[in-house]
């Protein structure tokens, strides 16, 4: 075989291995992709069933309950306009709590609840740990900036 054969074939076979990544790339963040919904969206229809979607907004207060499998729990995420019951097996974050912001990722069901697939609270920008609560005013705004 001629050099200038082996080189286009070569060409060839690499353009296909890059078209193939692509390929298998773009699958891998189709699953991955998420719009971010708040409770009057859902709740205005702009979500589907099915729908993989991240859903942000307060984690209603009294609306914590732990089923008897101790592994999940349903609350009702709000966002002031409207309501959306939610659904999560797992361990939730430390800061997860009633009247605190989280974002959920996970579909709508048809039954009109959120089954999250992961949980991630939210803090404000004044969020100070709690090992930094005994330090001097004075020291905290030098670490915090």
């Amino acid at each position: 075989m001629k050099p200038k054969h082996q080189r286009l074939i070569l060409a060839i076979v690499a353009l296909a291995g890059v078209a193939g990544a692509g390929v298998l790339g773009a699958s891998a963040l189709r699953d991955e992709a998420a719009y971010f919904r708040t409770p009057a969206e859902v709740a205005g229809g702009k979500a589907t069933p099915g729908e993989a979607m991240r859903l942000g907004g307060m984690v209603a207060e009294g609306s914590i309950r732990h089923l008897a499998d101790g592994v999940t729990i349903r609350f009702v995420a709000t966002d002031g306009e409207a309501s959306i019951p939610v659904e999560f097996t797992g361990i939730v974050p430390d800061l997860f709590a009633e009247k605190a912001g989280m974002v959920a990722d996970g579909r709508m069901r048809a039954d009109g609840v959120f089954a999250a697939d992961r949980i991630l609270a939210k803090h404000d920008e004044r969020y100070m740990p709690p090992q930094m609560g005994e330090m001097p005013t004075d020291m905290k705004a030098a670490t915090a900036g």
